[in-house]
């Protein structure tokens, strides 16, 4: 039989409601050269159902599979198992709530094949909030931050991820050769929800050459049940960012010879954290001026 040429990895956790939409994405792909992962990380709804209905269709490219035990290990260690099992030259990444356009596949494979230097490509992602009935906002995308259509060299893109503040590499938008994969390893298993795909994507950026691209290739649906959502309705946002830069410091620790601007912008970073509003150091600098106050008002 021939090897697929892109494997894509879905994980999901208690996903009914979008699991078979994600899959159809895939399924209406115009590139038909792939094969379909769908990792469950210990669903307790009807997902696994569906995504067992959905493998034991006719197309022999959809395969169900799980944790050995069955439980939730996290959005990392379900990656890393979809690519333990993944066989395609090119890994890309598709989430149960979001969804491909139909060129996606066979565009970025166009790239690559034509960019051999290049270890990923990825392009612009639609902030989609029209799937719904009653959208709270009008769907929108970031700025890439550099100009499309050429091929970046590290550690350009890895400085721009830092910053936080454009369209970097996502797992959903981005096609990722799997020898970088094998290069690097998969993903840090420590990290279970937030930042566990910048943990890798910060890796390639700092030793492969990326191509971006300005055209649009996958929605990013937003809704209050997200990863992302409940961890900005908890205030967990700047704590995981926070953890994130440290572990990309100690990361940096292991390679004595990585780009000094790639060294001086994670510096910058994680200074620019600590300075920001609400941050535990102008927290303590605020106690210490308050309590200087009181000091001389009772002198």
């Amino acid at each position: 039989m021939t090897l697929p040429r892109v494997s894509v990895i879905t994980i999901f956790l208690d996903a009914e409601h979008f699991l078979a939409e994600a899959v159809e994405s895939v399924i209406a792909q115009s590139f038909r050269e792939w094969e379909l992962l769908l990792v469950d990380d210990g669903s307790r709804d009807g997902s696994p159902t569906i995504a067992r209905r959905l493998a034991d269709r006719k197309d022999h490219r959809i395969r169900y599979m799980r944790h050995a035990d069955g439980a939730n290990h996290g959005m990392s260690a379900s990656r890393n198992l979809g690519l333990t099992r993944a066989s395609g030259e090119f890994v890309a990444f598709l989430d149960a709530d979001d969804v491909w356009l139909p060129d996606k596949l066979r565009e970025q494979v166009d790239v690559l094949d034509a960019e051999p230097d290049a270890g990923l490509v990825y392009g612009r992602t639609q902030i989609w909030h029209s799937w719904s009935d009653a959208p709270e906002k009008p769907d929108f995308f970031y700025d890439l931050g550099v100009a499309p259509g050429r091929l970046y060299r590290p550690p350009e893109l890895f400085q721009l991820l830092l910053e936080n503040k454009a369209q970097t590499p996502t797992t959903c938008n981005a096609l990722i050769r799997r020898t970088l994969f094998q290069r690097l390893g998969g993903f840090d298993e420590s990290f279970r929800a937030m930042f566990e795909d910048q943990t890798f994507f910060a890796k390639a950026l700092l030793c492969a050459p990326a191509y971006v691209d300005g055209r649009v290739w996958a929605r990013y649906r937003q809704h209050g049940a997200s990863c992302s959502a409940l961890s900005d309705a908890r205030g967990d946002d700047q704590r995981a960012r926070l953890r994130f830069l440290r572990w990309l410091k100690d990361y940096l620790r292991a390679f004595p010879d990585a780009d000094p601007e790639a060294r001086a912008a994670l510096n910058r970073e994680l200074l620019r954290h600590r300075l920001a509003p609400g941050s535990t150091l102008l927290k303590q600098a605020g106690r210490r001026l308050k309590g200087i106050a009181r000091a001389a008002r009772h002198a």
